[in-house]
């Protein structure tokens, strides 16, 4: 199963076989334990659910505790489900680790972005802002007109306003694996990946990685 559960380390640079260096994201990618396996004649659709970063048991609930305790799992931090094809078949209670990847692979990242607060239309859609001159003293920033007046009286449904930025569900697609450290769990992704350091990730096989390799001309 081409999937696992990370941490977000930080990022770094790597030199590639040519002597040039690549920005690189490093995670801190499992291991990761399969805790619950779902199925079309019971659930009504094939997953599995992983579980990821082992922690004191004080800091789970009871109910956490019994669910993993029925595959004698350790306590995990952060439980999380994806799809299986139909080709793929797992057991409860199965270890996945980092070398599932391989370099050269694409993947897709889903992160939760930064929490930016409470902020305007210039920080949170480019706004371009009022004039600086011609007795404008305290519009530089402000969104402009949001809505007609007689017509069509309303403001639209969906209008670009202020308000809170960010701590959002994110997924950053067709990043290329450049490196995989099974011996420390960690791998590393050419460019950025949502959210700050520490946070969670899910890694998963690109959806689209065929038609990028297409459009770049690869093999």
């Amino acid at each position: 199963m081409k999937a696992i559960l990370g941490k977000k380390v930080g990022m770094t640079q790597i030199f590639n076989e040519s002597g040039e260096a690549v920005p690189v994201t490093v995670m801190e990618a499992g291991p990761c334990y399969v805790t619950q396996i779902k199925t079309l004649e019971k659930d009504g659709y094939r997953a599995a659910q992983l579980g990821f970063e082992e922690v004191k048991a004080r800091k789970l609930s009871a109910g956490e505790k019994g669910h993993l305790n029925q595959s004698d799992l350790p306590p995990l931090r952060h439980l999380r489900e994806v799809p299986l094809s139909e080709d793929e078949d797992l057991e409860e209670g199965q270890r996945i680790a980092v070398d599932v990847f391989e370099v050269g692979e694409y993947v897709d990242i889903v992160g939760v972005s930064k929490g930016r607060g409470f902020a305007g239309g210039v920080k949170r859609y480019g706004f371009a802002g009022g004039p600086k001159t011609h007795g404008q003293s305290d519009r530089h920033r402000a969104p402009g007109s949001i809505g007609g007046t007689t017509h069509t009286s309303k403001v639209w449904k969906g209008q670009r306003m202020p308000g809170r930025m960010g701590n959002e569900r994110v997924t950053a697609q067709n990043l290329r694996v450049e490196m995989v450290d099974p011996e420390r769990n960690l791998l590393a992704v050419h460019g950025s990946v949502p959210g700050a350091r520490g946070g969670l990730v899910e890694i998963k096989r690109a959806r689209k990685s065929s038609e990028l390799r297409k459009m770049r001309g690869e093999s």
